[in-house]
């Protein structure tokens, strides 16, 4: 059984998020400390609320560097929500908040027609890359999962894009992928049986 370590950095209901791990045959626990991570772990960052608080809480755990590190050795890695967000360089939330850097890029407010609210919230389709591993039992477009977000992320280095969506006539990210880090925007933890089968084939990926 692999071991799951779920961030707690002091935001958020994270009791959905360990429950959609175990139920896709994991043995998850939550790390609030980067020295509770062990290496074998596949580390999981599951953002809410606003990237300024987060940047900071991450910064006082120490998590910042922690995820930095992680992800440059090459460890399993899957970001969730603002856990996909906080990858990139900056945010326009609060003004111009700096993140992790890990991807070029940037994270923008939707800009879509008044008619369409926002945030945008509820289910919505996503068209995938092809990935034998990663997408079995789930199609490469067509599939629906949950979201729940006002910003998206805006990338200039399209090999990590791994699925896309669009909302109000506009495509954003909605999932990348390098390696063995994955991070999508939706949640696969609120997408029913697609996001536990997500995880399930995460799982066996790395």
């Amino acid at each position: 059984m692999r071991s799951v370590a779920v961030i707690d950095y002091g935001m958020g209901n994270l009791r959905s998020v360990l429950k959609a791990w175990e139920a896709a045959g994991a043995k998850s626990r939550l790390v609030s400390s980067p020295s509770d991570i062990d290496d074998n772990d596949v580390l999981v960052f599951p953002g809410q609320g606003a990237i300024v608080d987060t940047m900071k809480l991450l910064k006082d755990t120490g998590f910042d560097s922690a995820i930095r590190s992680w992800i440059k050795d090459e460890k399993p890695f899957f970001g969730i929500c603002l856990g996909l967000q906080a990858l990139f360089e900056y945010s326009e939330e609060g003004g111009h908040s700096e993140c992790l850097g890990v991807f070029k890029g940037s994270v923008k407010k939707f800009d879509v027609p008044r008619e369409f609210k926002v945030p945008h919230m509820g289910w919505d389709d996503v068209s995938f890359k092809p990935n034998e591993k990663l997408l079995r039992g789930i199609s490469v477009s067509g599939e629906q999962f949950y979201f729940v977000h006002s910003y998206c992320v805006h990338t200039p280095e399209s090999d990590i894009v791994f699925g896309t969506s669009e909302y109000g006539g506009m495509e954003f990210v909605s999932a990348i992928l390098r390696g063995k880090l994955m991070a999508c925007q939706f949640h696969p933890e609120k997408s029913q049986s697609k996001g536990l089968q997500l995880y399930k084939n995460f799982l066996g990926y790395v």
